[in-house]
This record gives structure tokens, sequence and C-alpha cells, in this order.
């Protein structure tokens, strides 16, 4: 069992028909505590039904809520999400929200401080006030993940390559790895030479690349790792890369080979895709069928 602290975004993902409670820092969390880790998050949420609800949520997963805040000013967070023919999501992330307040404790240094690792996203760094305390909270950590996720217009470069310096592990999707290179000024289009360049202009040692239906690939100590992906009828995306992240962040944590670390992550983000929801259960059996296929 690891100690995990997540930090950042939670919201409702609110879809044409129904809403369920996300945030890619919470989905991670979930999962990672679905995983047998000892996890707690950093958060903020309205004080409303909404952000109640949210704390119940948390509760009944039994996620450390000591971290979470209370702002009695802002809503807590709202997304309306959008899925195409194929299953495929799009986000209307509202501004300002509860989230974007994220303030300094001193219990949740300690808290980081004590963690085997520190999950954040770069989307909760689209307002300076959260940002600020990111960068706060990023000093008491040992080991930093970094969850590279491009809604615009909630980022710039400038903020992105600050966060990837501060980084012991870094995943991206594969869109968003070629527009940061590109934005960057490294012109190739070999997915592994950008990964590499990524890896030594940020002294990152390790990098993950999800690649939709075509798998994912790992970089570790100066190895790549591929997964080709499995055939899975999709019903929608939402949440599939945060359980693939948690997932990988638990077996390299517990120092699984690589390549098994990465075909079981990718094996959960696969059954994630092809249910309803962030956040649905997962049985050990499913995995192995999965992995097994």
């Amino acid at each position: 069992m690891k100690k995990i602290v997540c930090f950042g975004e939670v919201l409702w993902d609110i879809f044409p028909t129904h809403k369920k409670i996300g945030g890619a820092p919470l989905n991670v969390a979930t999962r990672l505590k679905s995983l047998d880790n000892e996890v707690a998050i950093i958060t903020r949420i309205g004080k409303d039904t909404e952000g109640d609800e949210i704390a119940a949520f948390i509760k009944n997963h039994k996620i450390n809520a000591e971290g979470v805040q209370i702002d009695k000013h802002l809503k807590t967070g709202d997304v309306q999400v959008s899925l195409n023919a194929k299953g495929s999501a799009s986000y209307t992330i509202m501004h300002p929200r509860a989230w974007d307040h994220i303030a300094i404790e001193e219990h949740a240094k300690l808290m980081i401080a004590k963690a085997d690792a520190f999950v954040f996203g770069s989307l909760i760094a689209r307002d300076a006030i959260s940002r600020d305390s990111l960068f706060e909270y990023l000093k008491c950590a040992k080991y930093k993940i970094l969850d590279i996720n491009l809604r615009p217009p909630h980022y710039t470069i400038e903020t992105l390559l600050e966060l990837m310096y501060a980084a012991d592990f870094i995943k991206f999707n594969d869109e968003e790895i070629f527009e940061i290179a590109k934005a960057l000024g490294q012109p190739t289009d070999n997915l592994e030479s950008i990964i590499q360049w990524i890896a030594k202009k940020t002294n990152t040692k390790c990098i993950c690349v999800t690649l939709g239906k075509k798998g994912a690939i790992l970089f570790k100590d100066q190895q790549f790792c591929y997964n080709k992906g499995y055939k899975i009828k999709v019903v929608d995306t939402v949440g599939a890369g945060d359980s693939f992240l948690a997932t990988l962040i638990d077996q390299l944590l517990k120092d699984t080979e690589p390549q098994a670390a990465l075909n079981k992550a990718s094996a959960v983000g696969a059954i994630v895709a092809s249910s309803e929801g962030a956040n649905p259960v997962i049985s050990e059996e499913q995995i192995v069928a999965i992995l097994n296929n």
C-alpha cells in the first residue's frame, strides 16, 4: 500500500441526459483507492448541494478528505460534456469555480511530505490562486506526477513548461505532446524522438503517452515499452485516461516491471472506455480477461 496525494479540480460532468461526479484528480484518486492505496485529495468545493454530494462521494470511497476546502462564495465546479458518435468527449469548463481558489494549508503540506507520490494536473493552473498553491505544495513532494490536460483556453505554454520542469513523471496523450513540442520549437513528427527530447529538456525520468485506440507508449529508464491497445466497444471515453494513469502509477510505485505495468494500465483504461461514466467498478477478473484476449 502506497500513500498518494492528488491535487486539483473536483466537479460535475454534465452530459445531455445525466450528470456524474468527476474531475481528473478525483477520478485518479478513486481508482488509486480501489487498487488498495492510502489516498488523499486536496481540492475546494462550494458551500452548495453539489459540493455536499462530492464530499459524500469522497467519504464513501474512503479517500482522505482532510484537504477538501469549502468556499463560501464560489460554486462547486461543473463541466458541460458533449459526446460525438464515437463516444469521444469535448468539454466546456465553467470559470471561476471553487477549485480555482485552493488555498495553502500547513496540514496539507505535511500530508504531501509524507506521501510516496503527489499527483497533479495542468488544468488546475488556469487560475493564479490555485496555481500559486500548487507550486508551494510541489516544494514538499518527494515524487511529482503531472497529468497534462489541454483544455483551451485554460492554459499557456509557459505555465505548462514550468509544470513539466517540476515533474518527475509526465503523462500526455498524443495530440497534447505534439502540440506542446511544436510550441516549444521541436518540429519532428517522430513520437519517440519528441519523448526523448522532452525528457532531456525537462530532466524527466519517466514519460507516458496514450494513443487512443492504438494503445500507449512508456519511456522509463531510457527504455521504451509499447502497448497496442485492446479491442473494445467504446461507450464513452470520460475518465478512461484517468484510470489508465492511476493504474500505471499504482503499478510503477509497487515496482511492477514497466511493460507489465503498461499492459495492466491499458487494460483498465479500455474497460472504463467500454463503460458509462468515469469510475465504474472493475474486478480483477475483468482485467485478466482483457489481458488474456
